[in-house]
């Protein structure tokens, strides 16, 4: 087109425009051709789109959350974030949840340098993203609050980046104390009323389920417990299996005591107990060795050196 045309425009309107296009030639009308198809499948995509849109929105509205009304957070800001975050509560406070969605700072200061922070490339990109978006939409009007926090971290001598990265830090804390609030109600819608009809707790136990044919478990006392085999020759006992009811009452175990066996009658004990042979207490004979007792004519008496028939 001469002079160009608007870099945004509709499907419809670049139909509009298509339509005055004539074309001079074999080329210029295949190029014509390319581009209204290319025009139904944006149509196309649009459609989807709308229908998507549509389904978003009714399942935020139905699920009562109060991120929308956060400046510059619609439906799908909101959807997102729901459906990555889930449970807010796993997250003990605003810090870990900024540091989830990477919009914290980290220090990249070390030794004597001086401390400096820089853009977190860490977390969950979707809803940070989501986030970045947020804040974009606060920073386009100027009579919102993130415009005004916004120009005032530039007066203080913050670089665009960094206010635009305070901004996305301050938009998380909002998003957290939603949250937070939002699961809180829901948990009180659930259980308005805790144990002894006390608001507030998260119970699901009511007077009314302290009754006895309600109970899940026994008794806090219970009573003596039997042994099935000494209950088994009682016929026709309630609450006993009619299988053990048929079965021969139990033979008492009688402990038979084992007499005491003395020390001598033990194992070895005797042999603990037995003196030195009279050989190993014999005078040593002049070769330094212990004289046998089977040669010696007396065991009693020592023997003479001096006799060859004794030494032998």
């Amino acid at each position: 087109m001469p002079g160009g045309i608007r870099r945004e425009i509709s499907a419809g309107k670049a139909a509009a425009i298509l339509e005055q296009v004539t074309p001079s030639g074999p080329a210029a009308q295949a190029r014509r051709e390319l581009a209204a198809e290319f025009l139904a499948g944006l149509r196309r995509l649009d459609a989807q789109l709308r229908e998507a849109n549509t389904k978003l929105a009714a399942a935020v509205r139905a699920s009562g959350t109060s991120l929308t009304g956060i400046f510059g957070v619609g439906p799908v800001i909101a959807g997102t974030v729901i459906g990555d975050v889930r449970q807010v509560f796993r997250f003990p406070d605003r810090d870990h949840f900024a540091s989830w969605n990477g919009t914290a700072p980290v220090e990249v200061s070390s030794g004597d340098r001086k401390k400096a922070c820089r853009l977190s490339l860490r977390g969950n990109r979707r809803v940070n993203h989501a986030i970045h978006m947020a804040a974009i939409s606060q920073i386009r009007h100027k009579r919102s609050g993130g415009r005004a926090f916004y120009e005032k971290k530039l007066a203080e001598g913050k670089t665009p980046k960094e206010a635009l990265q305070a901004l996305k830090r301050r938009i998380s804390d909002a998003i957290y104390a939603a949250l937070v609030a939002d699961a809180r109600q829901a948990a009180a819608a659930a259980c308005p009323e805790g144990p002894g009809g006390q608001p507030g707790t998260h119970s699901a136990s009511r007077a009314a389920g302290s009754h006895p044919a309600h109970r899940h478990f026994g008794p806090a006392t219970p009573g003596p417990r039997r042994h099935p085999t000494a209950a088994a020759g009682i016929q026709g006992r309630a609450g006993h299996s009619p299988v053990a009811a048929t079965l021969p009452p139990a033979k008492p175990q009688v402990q038979v005591e084992r007499p005491q066996r003395s020390e001598d009658e033990r194992p070895g004990g005797a042999a603990r107990r037995r003196p030195y042979s009279a050989a190993r207490k014999a005078p040593m004979g002049p070769s330094n060795s212990p004289l046998k007792p089977e040669l010696r004519t007396n065991p009693g008496q020592p023997l003479d050196s001096n006799s060859k028939e004794d030494s032998l």
